[in-house]
C-alpha cells in the first residue's frame, strides 16, 4: 500500500474523485464552455511558469487543484443538461419526437421498458436519454436496439419514491443521465426506417442470434435463463424465485457478468497462450490476443456498462502483467479506474463499479496475508485453501459496503463459492463452446444434456444453500458513516498486520473509538426521534407512529407476512428500529401540539376539534367544503386507500378553500415530526 501512495496516478485519481463528488452534489460549476477553456488555460499557464521558476510549494498546490477541477469539468461536460441541444430545451405541449432505442430493459408487469436517445424534437437535432414505457401487447413485436421510433407524447419527470427509504429509481436513472419518461400504447408510436447500425446494435443482433440458436435445443426455462445471464449478460428471463435463491446464497455475482467472470477468462487465456512467450515478441502477441478475446466476449455480452468496466479493468491488468513487475496489478487497477472516471464520471456512484474494485483490492491485499497463515503440503488441499482465502479476502473488501446497500450477509457465501467458483472457469468455457456450436448448427444433444445438467446442478445447489435461513443474516442496518469508519478500521488493521508498528496500531484504535462515537450518536438520535408517517399503499391504509426505536404500525392489510412488507421493512432497516403491527382503527391522535383526525368510510368526525390535521381514508362520503368551513383544518391528507375520483374532487375543493392538500400517491408519504 505504501508504494501505491507514491504512484502518481493514484494522486490524480483522488483529485478526480473529489472533483466528481464536488460537482455532482453542489453543482459548483454552472458556466458555459468558454469559461471552462479559459480557466483550464489559466491553470496550465500558471503551472508552466511555476515549474519554470521552481516555485515548488505553489506548484504542489495548483497541480491537485487543476486535477480536481478536471473532475468538476468532466462531470459538467458529461451531463446532457449542460448541452445547448438537450431535448428538454425544445419540448412543448405539441411535439414530434424521434428517438432511437439504446437499450432493452427488463419488462415490468404492464409495460415493456427501453432506454432511448432523443435524436430530434420537431425540426431540431437534440441529445439526451429518456425512459420509454410501452404497454404490453402480446400481438406486437418488441422493439430492438437501434430501432428508430416517432412519438408525440410529452415526456414527464420521473417519480421519486413515495415512501421513506424506498429504492430511489429516479436517483438511480439520474446517475445514467435519464431524467424523464413517457408512457405510451402501441398505437401511440410509429416505427421509422432504420438508420445506421451502431456497435451496440451489432452486439444486440449477435446476442439475439445466439439466443435464437440456443432456443432450438432442449434447455429448460431456468437453464436457459442462467445461460443467458452467465454468458450473455441478460437477466431478464430469470425467475424471481431463482434470483432470490442466488442472492440469499451469496452467489448473485455469478449471474452478473463482472470482474469475476472476466478475471477467470483472463486466467484461462493466460495459461493457454503461455507457450507463446517462448517466441520472439511472443509476450506482446499473447497480450494482444488476450485483449482482443476479452473485448470479443464483451461484444458477445452486449457491451453493457458493467461488462465494459470489467473488461477495461482486466485489459489494464493484462497489459500491466506483460511488464512482469511487482505491484503492477495495483497500478493497473488505479490506471483503469482513472480512465473510466474520466470517460464516465458517474461510474463512481455505480454500486457494481464500487463492488468490483473493492473486491479486487481485497483479494490483492488481504488474500496473501490469509494464505500465509497456513501453507498446506498437499496440492489439492493447497488449491482449496487458496480459493477459500480468495473468497474471504473479496468479502472483506466488500462487506461494509454490501451491508450498507443490501442489509444482509449470507453466512454460507463461502460454501456456495467453494462449490461453484472452482468450476466456473470450466462452465464458462463449455458455455462458449456450446454457443459456438449452436451458431453453426453442430451442437450435439449429448453436450446439451451435459451442460444443462451442470447448470441445473448449480441451480439446485444454490437453492439448497439459500434455504438454510439460519445462516442468512438479514435486516442489518448500517449508515454511511459507519461504513466509512469500518473501512478505516480494515485499512489500519491491515497496515498493523504487515508492519507491526505503533502508528497503525494507534490509528486502528482511533478508528474503533470513531466507530463507538458513531454508534452512540446514532443510538441517541434514534431514541429521540418521534414522528407520525402516513405511508402510501395503493387501496390500503398504513399509519406509522414512531416513538424512539419503535414504530407502531396501524393498517388494514392482510396480516399474513405483514412483517416483510417492503414499505415498512425498508424504513425499519434503514432507521434501525423495531416495528409492531395493529389493525386497530384510530379516530383521533395527539402528537405534540397537533391533533390528527382520521375520517374513514363512515364519514364520522368530531366537530369540536378545530385547527387540526385531517386524514381521509377509505373514500369517506363527506361534504369537504362544509368540513373545512366547520373545522378550519390546517392540513388535509388523503392516503392511497381513497378513490382517484374522490382525490381529484378533494384537491379542487381544497384549492378553492385555500387549504393545503396532500395526496400520498403523488406527493409521497406525509411525515409529521
Amino acid at each position: 500500500m505504501k508504494k501505491l501512495l507514491t504512484y502518481l496516478p493514484f494522486h490524480f485519481l483522488i483529485c478526480i474523485i473529489l472533483g466528481i463528488i464536488l460537482q455532482f452534489y453542489t453543482k459548483i460549476w454552472k458556466y458555459d464552455f468558454i469559461y471552462l477553456i479559459f480557466i483550464i488555460l489559466t491553470f496550465l499557464v500558471l503551472l508552466f511558469f511555476l515549474r519554470k521558476y521552481n516555485y515548488r510549494k505553489l506548484f504542489t498546490f495548483f497541480s491537485p487543484l487543476l486535477l480536481t477541477f478536471i473532475g468538476v469539468v468532466s462531470t459538467f461536460i458529461h451531463s446532457p443538461k449542460n448541452n445547448i441541444n438537450y431535448y428538454q430545451n425544445y419540448i412543448s405541449d405539441k411535439n414530434k419526437v424521434t428517438i432511437t432505442i439504446a437499450k432493452v430493459l427488463k419488462p415490468g408487469n404492464y409495460y415493456t421498458k427501453y432506454i432511448a436517445n432523443v435524436n430530434q424534437v420537431n425540426s431540431t437535432k437534440t441529445t439526451g436519454k429518456i425512459l420509454i414505457n410501452i404497454k404490453k401487447d402480446s400481438t406486437k413485436t418488441l422493439l430492438k436496439v437501434d430501432d428508430r421510433v416517432f412519438i408525440t407524447s410529452k415526456p414527464k419527470n420521473l417519480i421519486p419514491p413515495l415512501n421513506p427509504h424506498q429504492f430511489d429509481y429516479k436517483k438511480y436513472l439520474a446517475k445514467q443521465y435519464i431524467y424523464q419518461q413517457v408512457f405510451i400504447n402501441h398505437n401511440e408510436y410509429k416505427t421509422l426506417v432504420k438508420g445506421k447500425t451502431s456497435i451496440y446494435g451489432f452486439s444486440a443482433q449477435f446476442r439475439n442470434k445466439i439466443q435464437t440458436s440456443l432456443k432450438k435445443y432442449s434447455f429448460s426455462k431456468d437453464e436457459f435463463a442462467v445461460i443467458n445471464a452467465l454468458l450473455l449478460g441478460q437477466r431478464q428471463e430469470i425467475s424471481k424465485h431463482l434470483l432470490e435463491s442466488y442472492t440469499n446464497a451469496g452467489a448473485i455475482h455469478i449471474l452478473a457478468i463482472s470482474g469475476l467472470h472476466i478475471g477467470i477468462i483472463l486466467l484461462i487465456l493466460s495459461t493457454l497462450f503461455k507457450p507463446l512467450e517462448r517466441l520472439k515478441h511472443g509476450l506482446l502477441v499473447k497480450t494482444m490476443l488476450i485483449v482482443v478475446l476479452l473485448w470479443t466476449f464483451a461484444f458477445m455480452a452486449g457491451l453493457s456498462a458493467s461488462v465494459v468496466r470489467a473488461v477495461t479493468m482486466f485489459t489494464f491488468i493484462a497489459i500491466g502483467a506483460s511488464f512482469k513487475k511487482k505491484k503492477i496489478i495495483e497500478f493497473s487497477l488505479i490506471s483503469s479506474m482513472f480512465l473510466l472516471l474520466l470517460i464516465k464520471p458517474l461510474f463512481l456512484f455505480d454500486v457494481g463499479f464500487q463492488l468490483s474494485y473493492l473486491a479486487v483490492f481485497g483479494i490483492i491485499w488481504v488474500q496473501p496475508l490469509l494464505y500465509k497463515l497456513w501453507i498446506p503440503k498437499f496440492w489439492l488441499l493447497d488449491k482449496f485453501w487458496s480459493l477459500l482465502t480468495v473468497s474471504i479476502a473479496a468479502q472483506v473488501g466488500i462487506l461494509p459496503i454490501s451491508l450498507y446497500y443490501f442489509h444482509q450477509f449470507p453466512g454460507l457465501f463461502i460454501l456456495s463459492n467453494l462449490l461453484i467458483i472452482p468450476f466456473l472457469g470450466g462452465i464458462l468455457m463449455i458455455g462458449i463452446l456450446v454457443i459456438f456450436l449452436a451458431l453453426i448448427n453442430l451442437l450435439p444433444k449429448i453436450l446439451v444434456d451435459i451442460y444443462g445438467f451442470i447448470i441445473s446442478l448449480m441451480n439446485n445447489l444454490v437453492n439448497w444453500v439459500s434455504k438454510q435461513e439460519s445462516f442468512l443474516l438479514q435486516e442489518i442496518s448500517m449508515s454511511f458513516y459507519e461504513m466509512m469508519a469500518w473501512y478505516f478500521f480494515i485499512i489500519f488493521a491491515y497496515q498493523l498486520f504487515i508492519s507491526k508498528k505503533v502508528k497503525p496500531f494507534i490509528l486502528m484504535l482511533l478508528s474503533i473509538i470513531v466507530l463507538q462515537i458513531i454508534f452512540i450518536f446514532d443510538k441517541n438520535k434514534r431514541q429521540l426521534k418521534q414522528e407520525i408517517i402516513v405511508f402510501h399503499k395503493s387501496r390500503k391504509t398504513i399509519l406509522g407512529l414512531r416513538n424512539g426505536a419503535t414504530l407502531n404500525v396501524f393498517h388494514n392489510l392482510d396480516s399474513f407476512n405483514i412483517n416483510n412488507l417492503k414499505t415498512i421493512k425498508s424504513y425499519r432497516i434503514n432507521e434501525n428500529i423495531k416495528s409492531r403491527f395493529s389493525t386497530k382503527n384510530l379516530s383521533i391522535l395527539n402528537f405534540n401540539s397537533d391533533k390528527i383526525i382520521c375520517i374513514d368510510s363512515l364519514g364520522v368526525y368530531n366537530i369540536g376539534v378545530k385547527n387540526s390535521i385531517i386524514m381521509l381514508q377509505h373514500s369517506p362520503k363527506i361534504n369537504l367544503t362544509r368540513l373545512i368551513q366547520t373545522l378550519k383544518p390546517k392540513q388535509i391528507i388523503a392516503d392511497g386507500s381513497n378513490y382517484k375520483s374522490y382525490i381529484n374532487y378533494w384537491k379542487i375543493t381544497c384549492k378553492k378553500q385555500k387549504t393545503p392538500f396532500h395526496y400520498t400517491g403523488k406527493n409521497g408519504a406525509f411525515i409529521i415530526n
